[in-house]
């Protein structure tokens, strides 16, 4: 039976549960890495697209038994359906609105900046230059969304 949105997933139950919307696979390979090296219990689930990630949010195949995530991590330059457009569509979804979504991106443009925060970006970081600077950038968002911030219930 796949657990409704209220029910713990027994899989990922205890664990904070991550998507990554990121098309290259050397991103998501550090990102992997780095959370795996903090020991906070978060399960990382990796998307490459847009469409894949609007699949997997509202659990249509081939992710039926996804676990809602509890954050979010998007990148704004994906292939067919955009970021912007997977922000937008989270946002704007009763169901998944007060999920929180971090724009992670290669861009630093006040204009990029300005868009996430209109589609209701719950915050913005631009990608590291180094590989060593994923280290601080995951450990800093996990800190933040793992200990300090308390979340919304899932709906």
């Amino acid at each position: 039976m796949q657990p409704t949105a209220s029910e713990p997933d027994p899989e990922t139950a205890g664990s904070f549960s991550i998507l990554l919307v990121e098309d290259s696979l050397s991103d998501q390979r550090l990102l992997r890495e780095e959370l795996g090296c903090t020991d906070l219990p978060a399960k990382l689930h990796s998307v490459p697209d847009g469409a894949a990630a609007l699949s997997f949010l509202n659990r249509r195949d081939p992710y039926s038994h996804a676990p809602i995530p509890d954050l979010v991590i998007l990148d704004l330059d994906l292939p067919g359906i955009d970021g912007w457009e997977v922000l937008a569509e989270v946002k704007k979804d009763p169901r998944l609105r007060r999920i929180p979504v971090i724009v992670l991106t290669g861009s630093s443009s006040d204009a990029d900046v300005i868009r996430s925060y209109d589609l209701h970006a719950n915050g913005y970081v631009t990608k590291p230059m180094d590989p060593e600077g994923y280290c601080d950038l995951v450990k800093a968002i996990a800190d933040f969304w793992l200990k300090v911030a308390t979340l919304a219930p899932k709906a």
